[in-house]
């Protein structure tokens, strides 16, 4: 009975590797306080009784937020770039078809119409056909079926009361036949952008070979650098009010038609948004079926890079610096002149315009401003209905899963990912008994470690205290192993084969740095690095020139700290 025992928890494990869904699931059910959704208030302050009633006041929060658009006042635009290609249709191959099935992850959700995505993959050989049939044939008549219009919502719960209804993000979990199409579409619309050179520079949501790690390295980089050189920053972070649910279809499709999509793309994509449906899901409950206004579905293939389209202008119309990761854009000022603050404040002035617009609203009270370098005083503001706020001033924000202070240090950073990563631990010890070598390497490998680790290379603590802080958490875990409590750090480490984080954070930084200068991350080196002239540094052309520093957070930055152990590296391990 007890080698059984260990043999299911193994393969439970295994499981876990690949399917976080089944491991949180698992966990769910080792907690003795259960965590849903069970009670909201309504808007008579009244809490809801039962799963049914807080389905509905869901649905009805998430309809509240619905844009109803003047079809009579669509803004008038240009065509992008002169003599941009027309993307009208797409070829949709039987190869293509099978290809996707085989793609498709099977511990999905299905959508509303109940096919389960392990079916269309198992059976692949058999489905791509009459799908490839179905898909073109869709695709000329620019009409889908109504049960690829129709959403199972499932609420996800951000952050404050789990009693408020706006606490909460829809989820749409559509068809996965109709997502196979927008994949299709998807990959084309992608690549006309990128062949015409359409998409802004400044965008790092949902793109190849970019990522909330890019968009960090290349702000921090400005950033660090200007505090080295001795000015003063002013960032703003923006926060739109349910971007993704809020953008109106006409002014996008009209968008689309300026990147020169037309004809059956075109039409396919406006019959895909409008006359969409949706019904909450809370425990197994659903409320009655709702029609969706506006917005791109969360949730949905397409739905990333059309809100991409929407607002990929944005930096053109400002001045100022700016970086956008999807819905999550900050604009900053270096301050060397009294008027870069009025700079600044401009182009406030024109985000606003713009957002009035396009009715892509921001949701005031979480816009903040960072001073960076001496205290600053300025304001800047917002119109809220017929008068002027103030943005309120933060020295500590989340930004892209990282928290920054208005000194660049890391403490807080450190903290709270290592507290992240210590409540996983505890979760996980308290849902296992037993774990051995292999099980502990999955667990930690898949669920621990990355809290440590996310986007680390921007953000490597250099104070000791820092690096102590998030190295006792790997102390501490590497305990769970059954017979492992009594041996010292060094041997735990040595027996699992695993390096302290220190030495994996200089391996990131290398890894990260061969990236760059490779291209296998699309952005320019050249912001973070200067090849060596053989003048200047004896070896090759993959060594790097040092520069000189006078601050202590420039100098530990990714882009300073990286060049020492870069150019000793011997020559085949750089290229």
């Amino acid at each position: 009975m007890k080698e059984d025992k260990i043999f299911a928890t193994k393969k439970l494990v295994t499981n876990f590797k690949d399917n976080k869904k089944a491991f949180y699931g698992f966990v769910r059910s080792k907690q003795k306080v259960k965590i849903k959704v069970t009670q909201i208030r309504k808007t008579d302050k009244n809490l809801t009784q039962n799963d049914l009633e807080s389905a509905e006041e869901l649905s009805k929060f998430f309809q509240s937020v619905f844009v109803n658009e003047d079809t009579g006042e669509i803004p008038q635009l240009e065509l992008r770039r002169e003599r941009v290609q027309q993307l009208s249709t797409i070829e949709i191959t039987r190869e293509k078809v099978c290809n996707k099935l085989s793609q498709i992850q099977e511990n999905k959700s299905p959508g509303s119409d109940g096919i389960h995505p392990k079916i269309l993959k198992e059976m692949a050989n058999v489905l791509d056909n009459p799908l490839t049939i179905l898909l073109n044939k869709s695709l000329k008549e620019g009409r889908l079926p109504n049960e690829w219009k129709c959403a199972n919502v499932v609420s996800i719960f951000k952050k404050g009361s789990r009693l408020e209804a706006g606490n909460y993000r829809p989820i749409s979990l559509t068809s996965i036949p109709c997502k196979i199409m927008e994949s299709i579409i998807r990959d084309r619309l992608m690549k006309h952008l990128k062949d015409n050179k359409l998409l802004t520079n400044n965008q790092h949501g949902f793109m190849n070979n970019r990522s909330c790690l890019t968009n960090l390295l290349e702000t921090l980089e400005q950033w660090t650098q200007a505090l080295d050189d001795g000015y003063e920053i002013d960032a703003i972070f923006l926060d739109y009010q349910k971007a993704f649910d809020t953008v109106p279809h006409k002014r996008l499709l009209s968008k689309l038609l300026t990147y020169g999509v037309d004809g059956d793309i075109l039409m396919w994509i406006e019959n895909f948004l409008t006359e969409r449906k949706m019904r909450v899901i809370v425990n197994g409950i659903t409320a009655k079926w709702t029609r969706v206004n506006s917005g791109v579905p969360q949730g949905s293939v397409l739905g990333p890079i059309l809100f991409l389209l929407y607002v990929n202008e944005l930096p053109d119309i400002v001045k100022s610096s700016i970086k956008m990761f999807a819905d999550d854009t900050k604009i900053w000022k270096t301050l060397k002149t009294d008027a870069d603050v009025h700079s600044l404040q401009e182009d406030l002035d024109t985000l606003e315009q713009w957002s009035q617009k396009w009715l892509l609203k921001f949701n005031i009270g979480k816009c903040k401003v960072m001073h960076l370098g001496k205290h600053q005083t300025d304001d800047y503001y917002l119109h809220e209905e017929i008068k002027l706020r103030i943005l309120d001033t933060t020295d500590l924000e989340k930004d892209l899963g990282i928290w920054l202070s208005n000194d660049l240090k890391w403490s807080s950073q450190c903290s709270k990912a290592a507290n992240k990563a210590m409540s996983t631990l505890g979760m996980i010890k308290r849902a296992f008994n037993k774990i051995d070598i292999e099980s502990f390497k999955i667990l930690y490998n898949c669920y621990i470690r990355p809290h440590l680790e996310y986007s680390v290379q921007a953000w490597t603590p250099y104070l000791r205290k820092d690096i102590e802080c998030l190295e006792k958490v790997q102390r501490r875990a590497t305990k769970m192993v059954t017979g492992f409590k009594k041996l010292s750090y060094e041997e735990r480490l040595k027996r699992l084969k695993l390096y302290s984080l220190e030495r994996r954070r200089m391996r990131g930084d290398l890894i990260e740095t061969y990236k760059l200068l490779t291209g296998k991350e699309d952005i320019d080196y050249r912001q973070f690095f200067q090849k060596a002239e053989t003048g200047q540094l004896r070896g090759n052309s993959m060594k790097l020139y040092k520069k000189n520093v006078k601050l202590e957070l420039r100098r530990n930055f990714f882009s300073q700290r990286v060049v020492e152990k870069w150019n000793m590296l011997p020559e085949d391990e750089r290229v």
